[in-house]
């Protein structure tokens, strides 16, 4: 299949950006015709283009990708802002790390840090042990870090699952179909994940420590409520290019 052949059938299949999209995948195919061919065949049936290319651009880094891995999403890169204005941070723990993305972006922009990640999926975390050269531990939430880290975290940043369940049908096709329901579930209203995190994140946390997470601005309040009542003091950034909100919990005693 020739660049052109693939732009056209791209277009066919409804891709907005197709020449865009074959260039991504004719810099993945390497020059194989008949690679090429099978990439854009799977992207012209719904695959998300990062998942066959085999990698996303995300916040300045190249993170590697997998077939059945959340993709990083471009208005997440205000966590990993957010998280990199923490000048004192020393320990960092990325929960629910996905491909291992927040914590590679932030990595590049504060070296000095020792981060150490965690998700619940297999495929996950082998993706983000690709990814990472710091320690990736597989679990459920805070059962998956070593005691070790407890009352240690300078910046927790956890951007779990937060689309309400009865709002999992309305998701785009390549993220229904094609990304891990554990990843963007959050349960009755988007928040049992980051209720679960908040309730714990106190004992985990360093005095002065932070917990970072993506929220919509419907949850807005609500998830202000869960970090107030694990103790910690609260406020909300928020990114109009983004279109991005992360709220913010402190450890302040």
């Amino acid at each position: 299949m020739t660049r052109t052949q693939a732009i056209a059938r791209l277009r066919e299949a409804g891709c907005v950006f197709a020449e865009e999209e074959a260039t991504v995948l004719s810099e993945a195919a390497a020059g194989n015709d008949e690679t090429l061919a099978a990439l854009v065949e799977r992207r012209a049936t719904g695959e998300p283009l990062e998942q066959v290319a085999g990698y996303a651009d995300f916040c300045g880094v190249r993170v590697r990708l997998r077939p059945g891995v959340f993709v990083p999403r471009v208005r997440s890169e205000l966590l990993v802002r957010v998280a990199a204005e923490e000048d004192r941070a020393k320990i960092v723990v990325d929960l629910c790390c996905g491909s291992g993305a927040l914590g590679l972006a932030l990595q590049r922009r504060r070296p000095q840090i020792a981060l150490h990640s965690a998700d619940l999926d297999p495929v996950a975390v082998a993706v983000a042990r690709d990814n990472l050269t710091t320690p990736v531990y597989e679990g459920d939430l805070f059962a998956a870090l070593p005691d070790a880290l407890r009352g240690r975290i300078d910046v927790l940043i956890a951007n779990v699952p937060y689309v309400a369940t009865e709002h999992i049908p309305l998701l785009p096709a390549e993220a229904r179909d094609h990304e891990p329901l554990i990843a963007l579930d959050g349960g009755p209203d988007g928040l049992g994940i980051f209720r679960r995190i908040t309730g714990e994140a106190p004992l985990w946390l360093a005095p002065g420590g932070v917990l970072l997470s993506e929220i919509t601005d419907a949850q807005l309040r609500p998830a202000t409520e869960a970090v107030h009542r694990a103790g910690l003091d609260a406020d909300s950034i928020y990114d109009d290019d983004l279109e991005a909100r992360v709220i913010r919990g402190r450890r302040t005693r």
